[in-house]
């Protein structure tokens, strides 16, 4: 019996692709996230330090000028972080959608295969039956060349 061919064999191959470069395109988009949240959470830090630096030298005397340049520092930190935070909204959006991408691709590729697990199934179970009955009819001309004699 010829051997056993699935006929969506390129369609899978081509949707195997297709998944592993939507994998690869959302790891980069996760590790940009990963990397803006970082980036936030420093200019985070860098304010609050300097509100507690503020509040610091408030206790021990401070002038006018330099409460303004710390209140400027803070302001200036605080748009920075607001700005980051959009950038990182953003990019938490685009990993959502390349996320459900992904399982859309995959959701493609398992009923493919699927398909072919089913298609094989069907094929063997065809081989067998060809096989059973070559033996049946092989051992019905066996006897009967033998009880012939």
């Amino acid at each position: 019996m010829k051997k056993f061919n699935f006929p969506l064999n390129t369609v899978l191959n081509y949707k195997d692709q297709v998944l592993d470069n939507l994998k690869n395109e959302h790891a980069q988009i996760v590790d940009k996230v990963v990397r803006q949240e970082k980036k936030v959470e420093d200019l985070s830090d860098r304010r609050r330090d300097a509100c507690a630096r503020l509040q610091a030298e408030i206790g021990q005397g401070i002038t006018v000028n330099m409460m303004k340049e710390y209140g400027t520092y803070i302001t200036f930190m605080q748009q920075k972080i607001l700005t980051e935070q959009g950038v990182l909204q953003k990019l938490q959006r685009r990993e959502e959608q390349k996320r459900e991408e992904v399982v859309e691709a995959r959701k493609e590729v398992v009923s493919i295969e699927k398909l072919k697990e089913k298609k094989l199934l069907q094929y063997n179970k065809e081989v067998l039956r060809s096989e059973e009955l070559f033996i049946e009819e092989f051992v019905s001309n066996t006897t009967s060349v033998h009880g012939s004699r």
